[in-house]
């Protein structure tokens, strides 16, 4: 199993979860967990995902999901879920 931690940030449209996990699927990643939450009209959503399944390399998912960003109107931003924790550890 490879976990990762996903953030996706932006002014709240329509789709976007949509479109995120529409993504995810294709790329056989499965997701875990996934929190959501709009304040003000700004979308906030963190996911934990499984990778494990997917063919595709974690670099080119990572560039790939940018881009997905990019053109939704969001930030995407993807980190391994060991980095995850040891960056967050008090």
């Amino acid at each position: 199993m490879s976990k990762t931690i996903i953030t996706v940030v932006g002014k709240d449209t329509v789709g976007i979860i949509a479109k995120v996990c529409t993504y995810l699927a294709e790329n056989q990643v499965n997701v875990e967990d996934i929190s959501q939450t709009i304040v003000q009209g700004y979308f906030n959503m963190m996911m934990i995902v499984d990778t494990g399944g997917s063919t595709k390399p974690y670099a080119g998912m990572v560039i790939e999901l940018d881009e997905l960003g990019e053109e939704i109107g969001v930030r995407i931003r993807c980190q391994r879920e060991d980095i995850f924790t040891k960056m967050h550890r008090i």
